[in-house]
């Protein structure tokens, strides 16, 4: 039946939204070392910018401290260049052909910045999530006004959609929580 695709067609676009904040989320930079900090940074090899994890290794050396090896030894000075001016205030130094990174502790000003950026990923999420529901719910009004439901389905579906909504807010706000309790730690 039509509303049950409806729905379907709900969750596979909220799932999609919820992938992209754990992305973005990933992206908001804790005191801890992550490798997905560097998801980002690109690097200038032959010619074409690449990202830094197909041109080398990253890796956690320990709680504050990422390393990265490049494949190739000639393009060292390349991605420490590139991490320098990803502005993500990371401060690479290489010894050889390992780049270190380590992680600076973040201050309560930076924390309360962290914290603000990942809540307006979060509310941007909540908004594609609302504009994914209006969008289904008026594709239910459109079978109604074609007869091709009834009115007691359109208001069962209609709670089906709200009720998928708000699992998935339910998520991001989870997924919110998780990262700020992160940010919180030292």
């Amino acid at each position: 039946m039509m509303i049950n695709e409806l729905k379907e067609d709900a969750r596979q676009r909220m799932d999609k939204t919820v992938e992209a904040l754990g992305h973005a989320l990933n992206k908001v930079r804790t005191g801890r070392a992550h490798p997905s900090i560097l998801e980002g940074v690109r690097v200038s090899y032959y010619g074409s910018e690449t990202p830094l994890s197909q041109v080398a290794n990253i890796s956690v050396a320990d709680a504050r401290t990422l390393t990265v090896t490049p494949w190739e030894k000639n393009i060292v000075q390349d991605v420490e260049r590139a991490i320098i001016n990803s502005d993500l205030g990371l401060n690479p130094s290489s010894a050889g052909e390992v780049i270190r990174i380590p992680m600076p502790a973040l201050t309560e000003e930076t924390r309360k910045g962290f914290i603000r950026q990942a809540r307006k990923e979060v509310e941007n999420s909540r908004v594609s999530a609302r504009n994914i529901r209006r969008d289904v719910l008026s594709d239910i009004k459109d079978l109604l006004k074609e007869k091709d439901i009834s009115e007691d389905e359109e208001r069962r579906a209609q709670d089906d959609v709200q009720k998928i909504t708000d699992s998935y807010i339910q998520k991001m706000d989870d997924m919110l929580a998780a990262k700020e309790k992160d940010l919180m730690e030292i």
